[in-house]
């Protein structure tokens, strides 16, 4: 098996994407994800750039990395100064990691043009700088920026750069797509190429997705002769991102009959929950149709997909999801057939056939209740209350009764910001509670006023809190008196320190659907926390 080295630039190239900041904080945090991951690299920064990249390096020192090895980044030397000299060199030493990587051009117009000087003079360049970093180093990776754009303009002189930097002592040349314009049979010939220029050197790849093709840019140049991928996780990265090692991991350990190992053995399963890791601490929302680690990925919508996953899921799925840690979804829509709530039912523990009663009448509830606009391929949640209210022996509990809630919006004065104030009224057990709580939002505080009212029955809601809030307006409908009205769906994103579920409400009137989609939220968390307890217990 041909080991392959996965090189993380996701704290150092992955923050170039316009939507991602992370904090010193933040990059420690991902830094021992990818660890646990099993990358090989793990690229910190740029230490002369910035303070956050200054202090990372600092701090990533109080911590025992098990896998990863943290790497450096920056340029050759400045043209006006001796490789000794340069700052950003300096600021690589004095970082105290034993691995660089320093990009320099291998492109001649962006010689001439860009760093203007001479072609001998970036040669020059190119070998001082890795030959001095050599000498206080362990290790110097060299990227070659703009390599296939400048093999295509000019073979010799993108290869006599190579040659420099392999001569001064770097351990891997990594090609880079960084324009990311190429296409896989171009960077799969001139792999190829330079794999027979440099019989002896060790070659990456380092390909930008502005054409959706960093992935297999990636791929090609390993079956070309590369053993070192540069990317991030999740693709995040400048204009159109990097190559996604969320897809470029699975495909080279799942589609080459064990060809290729880029993970210790038994990582591959963490891919999908550290992909989801980081951005939650980037504070992105994950991309649902991602391959292989995306919400979708395994998700079938269709009547006829989900009859034949169920008697074979290879019919409609390229891998077993949980490969890379991901789970099969079978989704109730509109779209839904029998085997849908079949499947469905037996991810609960309920075995079904589809031609029982209950299982026609709850496509028909199903069916009904995705007319007037509820969403249950979003909600899973709520799906879940509504298979155990109607499957389950003792069904799901009522926990509460409302008896009244209300919502007050007031406003004091132009500059000052609106009040929302509710007021709810519930029925526990034979005893009424009256509470009322301020928020920000009419949905906030209804959210607080409904668990303040019973957090005192049910302590453990104050575990639970309100991620998400997400209204759309479906399409207008004809009113008795002549009018027109618009029927509001809200989706309720809430979570614990377990987990995250989704609800789902609909109605003519947004508080009202909000409403539900509360109440299905807390039920579904004080029903979890019901089964939790019944399970501890035997």
């Amino acid at each position: 098996m041909k080991h392959i080295e996965i090189y993380d630039t996701t704290l150092r190239d992955g923050t170039q994407a316009e939507d991602i900041n992370l904090s010193t904080e933040d990059k420690i945090k991902i830094a021992l994800k990818l660890d646990e991951l099993g990358v090989r690299y793990i690229e910190g920064g740029w230490p002369g750039s910035n303070p956050v990249d200054r202090s990372f390096f600092s701090d990533i020192e109080n911590y025992a990395l098990k896998t990863a090895r943290i790497a450096a980044f920056g340029s050759t030397h400045h043209p006006n100064f001796q490789a000794q000299e340069d700052p950003n060199l300096r600021a690589i030493i004095e970082s105290g990691v034993s691995t660089a990587t320093i990009f320099g051009k291998s492109w001649d117009v962006h010689v001439k043009e860009a760093l203007r000087v001479t072609e001998q003079r970036n040669l020059e360049i190119v070998h001082d700088s890795v030959a001095y970093l050599r000498q206080k180093l362990s290790e110097v990776l060299f990227d070659a920026e703009h390599f296939f754009d400048g093999f295509k303009a000019n073979p010799d002189y993108a290869l006599a750069v190579l040659r420099q930097a392999y001569a001064a002592g770097a351990r891997v040349l990594v090609l880079c797509d960084t324009n990311g314009g190429s296409l896989p049979s171009e960077v799969a010939t001139i792999t190829a190429s330079v794999r027979k220029a440099l019989p002896d050197a060790a070659l990456g790849i380092h390909a930008h997705n502005d054409c959706e093709l960093a992935v297999a840019n990636s791929i090609a140049a390993v079956q070309s002769g590369a053993t070192h991928i540069q990317g991030t996780m999740n693709g995040v990265g400048e204009r159109c991102g990097n190559a996604n090692l969320c897809s470029i991991i699975p495909t080279l350990e799942q589609k080459f009959a064990r060809t290729y190992q880029c993970l210790p053995e038994g990582r591959l399963p963490q891919l999908t929950r550290i992909s989801h890791f980081v951005s939650e601490v980037a504070n992105v929302q994950p991309f649902s149709r991602q391959p292989f680690v995306g919400r979708s990925a395994f998700a079938h919508k269709g009547g006829i997909h989900a009859s034949a996953v169920n008697r074979m899921a290879s019919l409609y799925e390229h891998m077993d999801p949980e490969e890379v840690g991901n789970r099969q979804r079978v989704l109730l829509t509109e779209l839904a057939g029998r085997s849908n709530i079949v499947s469905i039912a037996r991810r609960f523990g309920f075995h079904l056939d589809k031609d029982e009663p209950v299982v026609k009448g709850l496509l028909k509830e199903l069916k009904d209740n995705a007319s007037l606009g509820y969403d249950y391929a979003a909600a899973e949640a709520s799906v879940e209350l509504l298979l155990f209210k109607k499957l389950a022996r003792r069904g799901v509990r009522q926990f509460f009764r409302l008896i009244n809630f209300r919502v007050i919006e007031s406003k004091q004065g132009r500059d000052a910001e609106p009040m929302s104030e509710a007021t709810v009224m519930v029925e526990v057990e034979g005893v009424e509670e009256h509470t009322a709580a301020s928020g920000r939002g009419p949905v906030n505080a209804l959210d607080n006023a409904l668990r303040k009212a019973l957090s005192g029955f049910y302590p453990r809601l104050n575990e639970m809190r309100l991620l998400d809030f997400k209204v759309r307006v479906l399409n207008g409908s004809k009113r008795s008196d002549g009018g027109t009205a618009s029927v509001v769906r809200v989706l309720i994103e809430s979570g614990d320190q377990h987990s995250r579920w989704v609800t789902v409400g609909v109605s003519f009137n947004i508080i009202e659907a909000s409403w539900q989609a509360l109440v299905d939220s807390i039920t579904y968390k004080l029903y979890k926390d019901e089964g939790e307890q019944r399970a501890k217990l035997g």
